[in-house]
């Protein structure tokens, strides 16, 4: 069983429902179990349009005898199966799912990145994802997601907590 950390996000219709939707079938999985979920978190967009509406963002911990391929294929079903329409980057999306970490490899695939490319840079993946696993070590930069975050500029955006109850 693989330790694997998730970010999920939205900004399209009843936000929270949608991550539950998404927590509810990632939960599902025979091959899943999860160990964890952060509080949710809502935040402003970062990239993508201006006038896009803000994000309810989380994080969870899963472990899982997947391989991180077929992990992928799974988050993708799951966030076709909330409504989601692969449109403009950084657009507006119903959900999305993102792959942080896959225990401690590193895998660089046209599809797949891990660690995920950008989260160190943000705000609103490292708070959540601080709740869950302070000290999981990134396998590249070597620093737990405590100094990740510890380490961001002031201005690298804000968050709100929206609920701890989802």
């Amino acid at each position: 069983m693989e330790t694997v950390l998730l970010a999920l996000g939205s900004n399209l219709g009843d936000r929270l429902e949608l991550l539950r939707q998404a927590r509810t079938m990632i939960e599902k999985h025979p091959e899943i179990s999860v160990q964890g979920v952060s509080p949710v978190y809502e935040t402003a967009p970062v990239g993508g349009p201006d006038d896009q509406p803000p994000f309810l963002n989380t994080a969870m911990e899963v472990g899982t005898t997947l391989p991180p391929e077929e992990l992928l294929a799974w988050c993708r079903k799951v966030e076709e199966s909330c409504g989601r329409i692969r449109g403009e980057r950084w657009g507006p999306r119903s959900i999305d799912i993102d792959i942080l970490f896959y225990g401690n490899l590193v895998i660089r695939q046209p599809e797949l990145t891990v660690p995920h490319p950008r989260l160190h840079e943000r705000r609103f993946v490292l708070i959540p994802l601080n709740e869950l696993a302070p000290d999981f070590v990134h396998p590249v930069f070597g620093r737990t997601c405590r100094e990740l975050l510890e380490n961001l500029p002031p201005d690298s955006g804000s968050e709100t907590l929206y609920t701890k109850d989802w």
